[in-house]
């Protein structure tokens, strides 16, 4: 069965747990999710997740979804700029975007000059503009994100 939406996903899931328990096979909630994506080309069920989200963005009225796994990004955290690839993707609706990006080079996350925070990886929410909400002291977005 090829889903189409991730209201379906979570329906064959649910389905997929109640047959498999049923015949004495009981699995947990995550691994029928992930026996869903297998079905449906996907690795896991983040995977499959992520597409879905991304499609029915694009299918809203909306438009097509601002951020996409392993998209090449540019942008500024806490100020210092970056490059990085999208390594991971979740939406909640279509306004909010929870992502980690893997960095070309790591990023120094403190401003004072004899003390350094290198990252090589960050993670924050953003909206469909690729500003976070959560703001530094003086009101700069912490994350900045965009293609």
């Amino acid at each position: 069965m090829t889903v189409r939406t991730l209201a379906e996903a979570k329906a064959a899931a649910r389905a997929l747990r109640t047959a498999l328990n049923a015949l004495g096979h009981g699995i947990c909630h995550g691994q029928a999710l992930d026996l869903v994506a297998r079905q449906n080309g996907e690795r896991n069920w983040n995977a499959l997740h992520a597409r879905l989200c991304g499609e029915e963005v694009s299918a809203g009225a909306a438009g097509s979804a601002p951020f996409h796994l392993h998209q090449r990004v540019r942008g500024t955290y806490l100020k210092q700029p970056f490059t990085g690839e999208i390594v991971t993707l979740s939406c909640d609706d279509d306004t909010r975007y929870t992502l980690t990006i893997r960095l070309d080079a790591p990023v120094d996350t403190v401003a004072f000059g004899s003390f350094s925070n290198w990252r090589r990886r960050i993670r924050g929410t953003v909206g469909r503009d690729g500003r976070s909400w959560r703001k530094t002291s003086d009101g700069s977005p912490h994350l900045v994100v965009g293609p």
